[in-house]
């Protein structure tokens, strides 16, 4: 039996490695349902990929690097994670080509499901699969009928040369904002299908020259600018919740700003403003993105020209009819509020937590569930962040998370899970502070949301107020047996 199993290798499983590890807990798994382990990226591949928070911010405190650029693209930030993996000898726990397909609670342990019929024993779970790990690819109408290459960004087929090809792009959003200034010129001609636009603003990254490099990978230098920009940053939760005056003075007079500055034309900027309140879908940052649409090879379908669905050699589409396509890449995004748990997972008697989620996903620092002892979920409901570092969040995790397992490494203790009513308190309390977010208010539909329209995605506040929280453990919240 194992102490821990932990379900996924990217960050927030690496970050549950190195805190067991430095308890002097290395009976412990990683299960990877991939052939290879590092989690979202060394699996978004897609040209142009890149975070969206600047790097010595998005990286594990205390594990420094000397970072390129401001903002780390995909490659760099693959390397950084195998060089975590390979640190901490991380290798020697994961198992890959391990899928789990299901867990039940067994009075005192837990009984994990592979793929392959293989059964592991463990005392505790921590699920890492992170929310953007299921993607979605809608239902289209003749989709089957399609000859040409398709696949998500998730999954970028490396294999099918795009050079000189046409291409489209379905999507709008974050990874088709990266991905269309990367290809335009390598296609033909590029079809980009737009549902809704997004807001975007000017991206502020640098190269870094070798000696600044270096000094980010010195650790007290490193800590003082990483809390630097997360000061910085943390400021913006202000206009997010509290004040719409400084959302406008702040983000959306900079956004319209940058888009009359590199949309000319009157007709194409006004089928690139949303009509959303800024914030409630993800704010893109881009530089390049506004001048690729521009170019004489690429082409803007919106809402006044509806994309019906697929023909047999192309897409078909309202307005323009049909076009002839080789190659469709979606860019439709993750189903990020849903599906946070993949798998079957069944608790105490026999409740199930896709049942317990049937309403909406729901738990106790969005990391623990009642009647699911021992079982945590990292980046669970209501644990995003929009303003700052996804990372950041995991560590507050795991805090709360190494508290339990200290608990549990007690001969005396079993199991442990939070009661009913303390989910209930810290569950209510999370959706009324939500009524005064841009993301309940500001007239959008996003992936924030869940299928009811219930902000599922992101916790209400400042980071700080959820780190405060999952450090101030709490025994009356909870159930030790």
């Amino acid at each position: 039996m194992h102490a821990v199993v932990i379900v996924g290798t990217g960050f927030g499983a690496i970050s549950a490695a190195i805190a067991l590890l430095k308890r002097d807990i290395d009976d412990f798994v990683m299960l990877e349902r991939r052939s290879f382990a590092g989690g979202t990226w060394l699996q978004n591949s897609y040209p142009g990929a890149a975070v969206d928070v600047q790097s010595p911010l998005y990286s594990i405190a205390g594990e420094p690097y000397a970072w390129s650029h401001l903002f780390a693209k995909q490659n760099e930030l693959a390397a950084y994670t195998q060089n975590l993996i390979a640190k901490y000898l991380l290798c020697e726990h994961i198992r890959l080509n391990a899928e789990v397909v299901g867990a039940i609670w067994r009075d005192s342990y837990w009984d994990v499901r592979l793929a392959n019929d293989e059964i592991l024993t463990c005392k505790a779970i921590i699920n890492a699969t992170g929310p953007l790990s299921n993607p979605v690819v809608p239902e289209f109408n003749g989709f089957d009928k399609f000859k040409g290459s398709s696949f998500h960004t998730n999954d970028w087929q490396h294999s099918v040369d795009i050079t000189n090809k046409k291409v489209a792009v379905i999507g709008s959003g974050a990874s088709a904002v990266q991905v269309i200034p990367a290809i335009v010129d390598k296609v033909a001609t590029l079809h980009v299908i737009q549902r809704t636009p997004h807001w975007v603003i000017a991206r502020m990254d640098w190269a870094f020259p070798r000696w600044l490099s270096n000094v980010f990978a010195f650790l007290p230098l490193y800590t003082v600018i990483r809390w630097f920009i997360y000061w910085t940053l943390e400021m913006r939760v202000l206009a997010f919740k509290y004040s719409r005056t400084l959302l406008k003075v702040l983000a959306e007079g900079p956004a319209r700003k940058h888009l009359k500055n590199q949309v000319g034309d009157e007709a194409l900027r006004k089928k690139l403003t949303p009509d959303f309140t800024i914030g409630c879908k993800r704010i893109i940052l881009s530089n390049i993105y506004y001048p690729a649409l521009q170019k004489a090879n690429c082409e803007l379908h919106d809402q006044h020209d509806t994309f019906i669905g697929f023909t047999e050699n192309g897409l078909s589409f309202a307005g323009s009819g049909d076009l002839e396509v080789d190659v469709v890449v979606f860019a439709t995004g993750y189903n990020a509020s849903d599906s946070m748990v993949s798998y079957d997972v069944t608790g105490r008697k026999g409740t199930r937590l896709n049942e317990h989620w049937r309403d909406y996903p729901r738990a106790y620092l969005g990391t623990t569930v009642p009647n699911f002892p021992n079982f945590f979920v990292i980046t669970g409901p209501n644990t995003g962040i929009g303003h700052t570092s996804a990372i950041f969040v995991i560590e507050s995790q795991m805090k709360y998370v190494m508290r339990c397992i200290d608990i549990l490494q007690s001969s005396k203790v079993k199991a442990i899970e939070p009661t009913e009513s303390a989910e209930t308190e810290y569950t209510e309390m999370v959706h009324s502070e939500m009524e005064k977010t841009v993301w309940k208010t500001g007239g959008c539909a996003s992936w924030y949301q869940n299928k009811q329209g219930k902000v599922i995605a992101m916790f209400p506040g400042f980071s700080f107020t959820f780190r405060r929280l999952c450090k101030r453990f709490i025994f009356g919240h909870h159930h030790i047996e």
